[in-house]
């Protein structure tokens, strides 16, 4: 089982492709919680070049909620990350943790199906990107 799912964008710049899953995310739900700028950050912290590369950590509030009622733990897996990428030859590639992955390591059977709700969805969001 792979831990996350993926979609390559042609013909698109970076921040329309971020603008694109930030929409996306918003019509399953979802809000962006937090934004990390990894080129950004490890020219500040290491002076090194990096390629574009951007976390997106989404959350479905009625969702973390059910998984933190269940869990009290789960926290550590939140929230759900959605990655876009710059690639050399100027394709975007647009990922997304596979929630139903994440909570195979936690033994509590009771999020199973909120974390296949919650996959559905992530799905949605990445293959909806054109």
């Amino acid at each position: 089982m792979s831990y996350y799912f993926s979609k390559i964008i042609s013909g698109k710049s970076f921040d329309e492709v971020i603008e694109l899953v930030t929409a996306e995310l918003k019509k399953e739900g979802f809000g962006v919680v937090t934004e990390i700028d990894m080129k950004d950050t490890l020219k500040k912290k290491i002076d090194v070049d990096f390629r574009k590369y951007k976390i997106i950590g989404a959350c479905h509030p009625q969702y973390a909620y059910k998984i933190l009622m269940a869990e009290d733990k789960i926290g550590v897996f939140l929230p759900c990350n959605v990655v876009v990428q710059e690639k050399e030859n100027g394709n975007i590639e647009v990922f997304a943790v596979d929630p139903v992955a994440s909570m195979v390591a936690v033994k509590n059977e009771s999020l199973m199906d909120i974390a296949l709700e919650i996959q559905q969805k992530m799905k949605s969001v990445i293959e909806s990107i054109i």
